[in-house]
């Protein structure tokens, strides 16, 4: 009942949402377009549940610099563009993940979907997690909500992600594994929306 209940507001809202939000995701995909000279979605393979490769679609925010190659992004990065930020402070990147969420690949509420390498990280009990839809938001995004500040203020970004922040964020979503109940994600959607403004 719990995850028929979570799947049909899923579907139901992000149906809606997309119907209200296209042509904002299209504003914004054309000024994205523009100023990074490419195509203004940023479509990147990401684990899914039970570890299977989905496409996850974005508003792209960062343009290529040769010589900066990294998951890993701080608020002070050279890479992203002025709409960009913009559009991250907003969270107009967020719109296109709304058609993720459609099909079935992504959940309102779950863990953050990372890209293949840190999935495969996850060992024994951890992997309750891959379980799990990824979602848009969660407990550990809500933390983390200013993620990009924090490592921004760090000497070594990458390594303070990997040894601080991402394990705290596995322990955050197992948590959420075990607890997670419909009217628990309503909360988490609307402190979401809450921090947005």
């Amino acid at each position: 009942m719990k995850n028929y209940l979570k799947d049909l507001f899923d579907f139901i809202v992000s149906f809606f949402g997309l119907i209200a939000t296209w042509w904002l995701i299209l504003i914004a995909w054309l000024i994205a377009s523009i100023e990074t000279k490419s195509n203004g979605f940023f479509i990147q393979k990401r684990v899914g549940r039970n570890g299977k490769i989905f496409m996850m679609v974005k508003i792209k925010t960062m343009k290529h610099i040769e010589g900066i190659d990294t998951n890993i992004t701080s608020s002070s990065d050279r890479r992203i563009t002025k709409s960009g930020k913009f559009f991250r402070d907003t969270k107009i990147d967020e719109l296109p993940q709304l058609w993720n969420v459609l099909k079935g690949e992504m959940s309102f509420v779950g863990p953050r979907p990372d890209v293949p390498g840190y999935a495969d990280r996850l060992v024994g009990e951890d992997r309750l997690i891959l379980k799990l839809k990824p979602g848009i938001t969660g407990p550990a995004s809500l933390k983390y909500a200013n993620e990009e500040d924090l490592l921004s203020r760090v000497d070594n970004p990458v390594k303070y992600n990997d040894q601080i922040i991402f394990p705290d964020k596995v322990k955050l979503n197992l948590e959420y594994y075990y607890n997670n109940n419909f009217f628990g994600d309503l909360k988490f959607i609307f402190r979401t929306i809450y921090k947005s403004n």
